[in-house]
């Protein structure tokens, strides 16, 4: 056989290009649309059908399903998306996913395009040293774009060529005469492919390349293209293995929406195939290489697409057999608005009612971070640490995601026809949303500076933790009163003046401890890292008390211009 090492090398190679340019083209993308894939994700998921158009829409923009599934995981475990809304997205994303065959079979195949490759490069470096971020990522585009084809080319010319190599063709041969029994091992195959190389669209370029070359039957691509619908699912439970219950739900309902497409498809395969073959011949393709090359774009879509009209009936059936099979944990928290949807806005008044109830949600969740904290600071076990220190940190990301949650919808509602009085008011919502989120960051940092202490494996002497506790039973008291405040905006001003001098006695304490560190560290009590870390923590919390302070200085403006 005279298929070297070098050879296979070569063809490991193209497929990298092929992968790395498909990469690039697809971060480009997403930079170029920025944001507003998020905002439209978030709020065209109103229904059934939006959502899956929403997710066709998204996955053809930037070329990758893989993408779109991992960020609708990603969206489900901050909140953002509802499990139903994100079941249609996901459904929508197999769908788009299928644009990309048929960019390869209409240009990989009928045009030469990686003769074209070299003078896009051209194009886009000046693009990629631009000083300007949108140039930049347009840049980046074009350059994934010369590196997908380009990769492309070398798959085709780096194949096995198999009028030189017999024994290549004999052995796949031996596999490709056993009837229904063949289907089923390339289908096994495909998904294992798929979840090697982590991307359906290279897996894609890969059978096409082979069905061209005559390597295999369409019959057998085909099982291969399902079997890359279930290896493409891969991706979406690997993002979700960290995630939250929701977000393990959304995966598994991608993993189940597209098996159960698989399994329909198999028993009506060889009518289904014969169709596709028999208009691709009767329409579209006379030249052989590129009439197999669009019977197995057009069977993709034409799986996708009835999978998706079959499917989309049992979303609620999909929904509720994930939630039996991935039960919540009790420590395990929603993550999600409660009172905010991504909908049509209510009337002003109303949403504004919303929002209040949501900002003194989101105080009642970083109260609990600060809590979390609390623990951190006697978890001894490393397992229970580690566990509690992620948890933190995910709750930071729900923090900085709630921020921008709650202060979009306000934006949204201060654009319609308000009073002056309602504008004020949501003012005064914006900087509370903004020093709650300041909180959280608060609480993480607290939990690093702790993480930092235990890595140097000594311990705060006794009098320090005493002191850390009383600093912290003193933010936590102005931390509950903060609530209070925000849960009934017609509280009596004495509640704002305990505020007020529950920060004093934390400033106070603080310029004592201070002190008294400077003091302890000369007479040799503990070390000048352990007072680092020590004062670290003593001037987070009082720095949390400042915000506590401004969110209760927004929300007491609040009333007295409401009262005014």
């Amino acid at each position: 056989m005279q298929y070297s090492f070098y050879d296979f090398l070569m063809l490991i190679g193209s497929l990298g290009l092929f992968l790395y340019g498909m990469k690039i083209m697809s971060e480009g993308l997403q930079k170029v649309a920025g944001d507003r894939l998020r905002s439209i994700l978030t709020a065209m998921t109103t229904n059934r059908v939006t959502g899956v158009l929403t997710g066709l829409m998204i996955t053809a923009l930037i070329q990758s399903s893989s993408a779109t599934t991992v960020m609708v995981v990603s969206f489900v475990n901050a909140g953002l998306l509802t499990l139903t809304q994100s079941i249609s997205v996901i459904m929508g994303a197999n769908i788009g996913t299928t644009v990309t065959a048929w960019i390869i079979s209409l240009f990989g195949f009928k045009v030469d395009v990686s003769s074209f490759a070299l003078p896009l490069l051209g194009i886009a470096i000046p693009l990629i040293f631009s000083s300007k971020s949108t140039r930049k990522s347009l840049g980046e585009f074009i350059f994934g774009f010369s590196f997908l084809f380009m990769g492309l080319a070398y798959l085709k010319d780096n194949v096995p060529n198999l009028a030189e190599n017999p024994e290549m063709l004999a052995f796949i041969q031996n596999y490709t005469g056993m009837g229904y029994l063949s289907i089923l091992l390339f289908l096994l195959l495909g998904s294992i492919l798929t979840i090697v190389v982590q991307s359906s669209s290279a897996t894609m370029a890969i059978t096409l390349v082979m069905c061209s070359m005559n390597w295999i039957p369409f019959e057998l691509a085909a099982a291969l293209v399902l079997g890359e619908n279930i290896g493409t699912t891969i991706t979406a439970n690997l993002a979700a293995l960290t995630a939250n219950t929701s977000a393990r739900r959304a995966a598994l309902a991608h993993f189940m929406f597209n098996v159960f497409g698989v399994l329909w498809m198999l028993v009506l395969f060889y009518p289904f195939t014969g169709m596709i073959s028999y208009f691709v011949d009767t329409y579209m393709a006379s030249d052989p290489q590129v009439a197999v090359s669009f019977k197995l774009s057009a069977f993709h879509t034409a799986f996708n697409i009835c999978n998706v009209c079959i499917m989309i009936w049992f979303v609620k059936l999909i929904e509720k057999t994930v939630c039996l099979i991935i039960r919540k944990k009790e420590d395990d928290e929603e993550y999600r608005l409660r009172f905010i949807s991504s909908g049509m806005l209510s009337t002003a008044e109303l949403s504004i009612l919303q929002a209040r109830k949501e900002i003194h949600l989101y105080s009642e969740r970083t109260f609990r971070m600060f809590r979390m904290v609390q623990d951190l600071l006697h978890t001894e076990k490393d397992d229970d640490f580690n566990k509690l220190f992620s948890r933190i940190e995910k709750y930071e990301n729900i923090s900085d995601n709630m921020e921008l949650e709650i202060a979009n919808y306000l934006n949204q509602v201060s654009e319609g026809r308000l009073s002056s009085e309602s504008k004020l008011q949501i003012r005064s919502m914006l900087r509370e949303v903004t020093e709650i989120e300041s909180i959280g960051d608060s609480c993480y940092n607290l939990a690093r500076t702790i993480n930092r202490k235990r890595q140097t494996n000594q311990d705060f002497t006794e009098k320090q933790y005493e002191h850390i506790h009383f600093m912290m039973n003193m933010t936590a008291e102005a931390l509950s009163q903060m609530i209070l405040v925000i849960e009934k905006p017609e509280q009596h001003s004495i509640d704002v003046n305990k505020s007020f001098n529950i920060e004093n006695e934390i400033n106070n304490y603080r310029n004592q401890l201070k002190n008294q560190n400077i003091l302890d560290v000369n007479n040799k009590e503990y070390d000048y890292q352990m007072g680092v870390y020590y004062m670290d923590i003593i001037g987070e919390c009082e720095k949390l008390g400042d915000y506590v302070v401004n969110v209760v200085e927004a929300s007491s403006d609040m009333k007295e211009k409401k009262a005014s």
